[in-house]
């Protein structure tokens, strides 16, 4: 009879578990996160490394040598660990309920978890024949596990890769809204979910290496160090991602992100259908917006935002975003960092720095951050804050 706790712990399961059950207690963590804070996004991640937690089970315990004893056999067989076809959705949902705090999960939302649906539904089929219905197995009458079989993995391979490449489409195509939306849009780059998505490719970028290396997936062979990696990329994923925090964005209209086009792209004509009567128009919103940053110094805000701009010149914001975008060229979160370097370069040259820090010019003139403020300065001069002061013997 079989050991009830059996497992043999050396060097390659005892790894593989110590990872596990990280990975369990980060997605742990991160629900219980989730819930407190009612944040979706916690709870996508929790499902992520969960998921990535049982990821490693068939092999974690393969080292343990579950597979050469019955019962341990068969409970990997007809528990289907890796759910290959969830972790690309999950990531994709995490990636949208980081951007946006709003984002609502609807029914048409469901598609996106039918192959999973479809999967367990071929998993419970395999079960209902081999142990209740057929005295010896069908299914399993090759004896290897069914999520190892080669045709699983590389489906799975290609829904994450799809979903990969749909997360980075939706980042893209918000972080270009953002752009045009705030003011302090680097403080909300979502570092974090560049970070995520390149942990995430390299864990697909291996998983094709190793298929080219070791294409019979169901043989365990030398893809302990495709696992071994894995488990080193889930557990910076659960640390950092449990750890990150990022300003949070302003919700953006949910057709903007479908690519119909930035804030007032397409906006304006409304007001004025006649081209030359619309052109004198948005020279007259120029003044005005100029005007209100020379005498309010609205730029000052560190939380400016387009609608912030708009109310305060008693207008609509897609016809402040059509001016800043067609008469000054720009973003708005170009825009406003151009103003603050500009009073930035009037302290500068006052003399301010010889009595107060660099940081703290910017940050009176509306910078957040020291990163932010350079990265600014030198985009609309050229050189760094102590280079132009050097330059100009200031």
């Amino acid at each position: 009879m079989d050991h009830l706790l059996y497992f043999d712990y050396n060097q390659k399961s005892s790894v593989l578990l110590i990872a596990f059950f990280h990975a369990i207690l980060f997605s742990f963590l991160l629900w219980r996160k989730g819930i407190r804070e009612n944040r979706k996004h916690s709870k996508w991640l929790a499902a992520f490394i969960l998921l990535g937690g049982l990821y490693l089970c068939p092999f974690m315990c393969g080292y343990g040598g579950w597979y050469s004893k019955k019962s341990y056999r068969e409970f990997l067989f007809f528990i289907p660990f890796q759910q290959l076809f969830l972790l690309g959705p999950v990531f994709f949902f995490y990636v949208k309920t980081r951007l946006n705090r709003d984002s609502i999960f609807t029914r048409k939302d469901t598609l996106h978890f039918l192959p999973a649906i479809a999967y367990l539904a071929y998993s419970l089929i395999v079960f209902i024949t081999d142990k209740l219905l057929l005295e010896e197995f069908y299914f399993y009458a090759d004896g290897r596990d069914k999520d190892l079989a080669f045709w699983y993995q590389m489906a799975g391979l290609i829904s994450m890769l799809f979903y990969l490449l749909l997360s980075l489409r939706h980042y893209l195509r918000y972080r270009q809204m953002v752009l045009q939306e705030v003011s302090y849009a680097d403080e909300i780059a979502f570092k974090w979910i560049q970070h995520f998505a390149i942990a995430f490719s390299l864990i697909l970028m291996l998983r094709v290496l190793f298929f080219i290396l070791n294409p019979e997936w169901g043989q365990f062979g030398s893809k302990y160090w495709y696992y071994l990696c894995f488990s080193t990329l889930l557990l910076y994923i659960s640390i950092t991602g449990y750890s990150a925090t990022v300003k949070t964005a302003v919700s953006l209209d949910a057709q903007l992100l479908l690519g119909l086009g930035p804030p007032g792209a397409d906006l304006g004509r409304e007001a004025d259908p006649e081209e030359a009567e619309e052109a004198r128009a948005l020279r007259e919103w120029r003044a005005k917006i100029t005007r209100l940053l020379e005498t309010e110094e609205v730029y000052r805000n560190p939380n400016l935002t387009l609608t912030d701009l708009a109310r305060s010149l008693d207008t609509n914001r897609n016809i402040v975003s059509r001016v800043i975008n067609q008469e000054f060229g720009m973003n708005f979160n170009d825009f406003v960092n151009e103003k603050r370097a500009a009073a930035v370069i009037v302290k500068l040259k006052n003399g301010e720095h010889h009595t107060n820090t660099l940081l703290g010019i910017a940050l009176d003139c509306g910078f957040n951050s020291k990163t932010t403020f350079n990265r600014a300065f030198k985009k609309h001069t050229g050189s760094t804050p102590r280079q132009f002061i050097a330059q100009n013997k200031l």
